[in-house]
């Protein structure tokens, strides 16, 4: 594995309110290495999108980093000032959401918006500028490209738009991108045109995205590590095909449950009960608890941290050794 150019050590995000201060992330950790995909999956509100904005520096106040550390090529890039994080933005770290629309202005043509970018980024001229927004309008497929670059956003349909959008995200030649939901809002089939496309983005150019979704099958078909996300923490993390077909934390379990099997024996689908804790009413000990089919007393009591469980790591005191070889000695 390449020396990680993404590297998040406790992050913990806290939101200030009239309750009190409320942790919406705690403890995260992970890497992205250059050419790799990661995966963050979870329910909504599980703190996905809040990951991808504190790494980018677009966390919405009152929302705050209140612990922890983001490196990006080993420089700390958390605690820089407003017109730093700027200029890395952009040039360094590229950024895709869910609609394209909030990323374009409807007012200027996609090529006058792609000149802007990359004549903020890279010292070219006008005409050099040019030549780039339609080379990249070719490498996300617009058809047409020397001529629709001079359309506007709302004569693209939503597919189109959102290439344009990775146009724009990789226009300065990013090392890493956030993908915020990039495949919601598509159809099926050109879901899988744009998951293709950031695909050969990292194969080709070496770049690390993160790709946040809470769609498990997005995952398995394109990322090559999986972080399971819940209620603010990372409840299991590790390969891909590892987490998908042999999890290991029972919250993971029941995600893989939840969907559905072509062919073969067809069983009812099974569900997680209940829902997600609010912010302000996780439960002591694991936030998971009270959903857990397998909980334990001790899980009512200590919140777990990541354990590692072969090739992979979950968040659960079902993986505590001490834990493990005692119930070995009881069954014996």
């Amino acid at each position: 594995m390449a020396e990680p150019l993404l590297r998040v050590e406790s992050l913990r995000v806290e939101l200030p309110s009239r309750r009190g201060v409320l942790t919406a992330l705690d403890d995260i950790s992970f890497t992205i290495a250059p050419g790799e995909i990661l995966g963050v999956v979870g329910e909504s509100g599980a703190g996905k999108s809040v990951t991808g904005a504190a790494v980018i520096g677009l966390l919405e106040p009152p929302l705050r980093i209140a612990g922890g550390q983001i490196s990006l090529a080993g420089r700390r890039i958390d605690n820089l000032p407003y017109s730093a994080m700027r200029a890395i933005r952009g040039k360094e770290i590229g950024a895709i959401f869910q609609d394209p629309l909030t990323s374009l202005n409807p007012l200027y043509t996609v090529g006058q918006q792609l000149v802007e970018t990359i004549r903020t980024h890279l010292d070219l001229s006008l005409a050099a500028a040019h030549d780039r927004a339609l080379a990249l309008l070719f490498e996300v497929g617009i058809a047409g490209a020397d001529e629709r670059i001079d359309h506007y956003p709302h004569q693209f349909s939503g597919g189109m738009r959102q290439r344009i959008v990775i146009g724009l995200a990789i226009a300065a030649n990013p090392r890493l991108i956030i993908a915020d939901e990039p495949t919601t809002a598509l159809d099926v089939s050109i879901q899988a045109q744009i998951l293709a496309l950031l695909r050969r983005l990292c194969r080709d150019h070496g770049t690390a995205v993160m790709l946040i979704t809470h769609d498990i099958g997005v995952i398995a078909e394109t990322a090559h590590r999986v972080a399971i996300m819940y209620a603010g923490r990372i409840v299991e993390i590790g390969a891909v095909r590892e987490v998908v077909t042999n999890a290991r934390h029972p919250y993971t379990r029941g995600l893989m449950s939840s969907i559905p099997r072509i062919g073969g024996q067809r069983d009812r689908l099974r569900q997680v009960e209940g829902t997600m804790p609010r912010l302000d009413e996780f439960p002591p000990g694991c936030a998971f608890n009270p959903r857990c089919p397998r909980v334990l007393e001790r899980c009512r009591r200590e919140r777990p941290h990541l354990l590692p469980t072969g090739t992979s790591a979950a968040a659960c005191w079902l993986y505590d050794e001490a834990l493990m070889q005692a119930e070995a000695v009881v069954n014996d």
